[in-house]
């Protein structure tokens, strides 16, 4: 069962941009935006399941120098969207 899911990032103050140069080269992501509000960017991933989900989440992204803090969304059923 493939697993989409959007993750929410805080980030360091000013390291914005360093940051999502490594995040979009990440394989599993499929979208970056950068944020303004609670949260500095949204990021969208796809994988194959939820050990893959997690193995991203805390080998690939939370490791980054300058995460903070992030907050995942799985999404239960598109109804618009590729």
């Amino acid at each position: 069962m493939v697993v989409v899911a959007y993750v929410a990032v805080t980030m360091k103050s000013g390291a914005e941009k360093e940051v999502l140069k490594k995040v979009v080269t990440l394989k599993e992501v499929t979208e970056v935006n950068l944020l303004y509000g609670e949260y500095d960017a949204i990021v969208k991933i796809r994988v194959e399941d939820l050990s893959q989900l997690d193995k991203f989440l805390t080998e690939k992204l939370r490791v980054l120098p300058d995460v903070f803090q992030t907050a995942s969304l799985i999404v239960a059923k598109q109804y618009k969207g590729t």
